[in-house]
């Protein structure tokens, strides 16, 4: 199960994700990714927070979300590690967190 949280305020939004993305999840994750796209709205933030698991499917999702646009926000090691990868920036792993190399 993914719990999608969108919140548009003036010129700005934010999606956060947290659960699954995977299965039917990607797709009405598209849904709402286009329904913010054709609201105009430029760079918007997707927050992945408390994200359990990310299939193939929604890191190609994430990938082209961040090519049209949007921000990526990742919370935890593996999250950050998979956003990382598809923005090219290495991920930072801070005290206490998992170094991804």
């Amino acid at each position: 199960m993914l719990k999608i949280t969108s919140k548009q305020t003036g010129d700005s939004a934010r999606l956060t994700l947290e659960g699954s993305l995977s299965g039917p999840w990607v797709t009405e994750l598209e849904r709402t990714w286009q329904t913010v796209r054709l609201s105009g709205i430029f760079a918007p933030v997707v927050e992945l927070v408390g994200i359990t698991f990310i299939s193939e499917d929604g890191k190609a999702l994430l990938a082209r979300m961040w090519r049209e646009g949007a921000a990526l926000v990742a919370h935890g090691c593996c999250t950050r590690h998979i956003v990382g990868e598809i923005t090219g920036a290495a991920p930072v792993a801070g005290p206490g967190q998992c170094d991804p190399a």
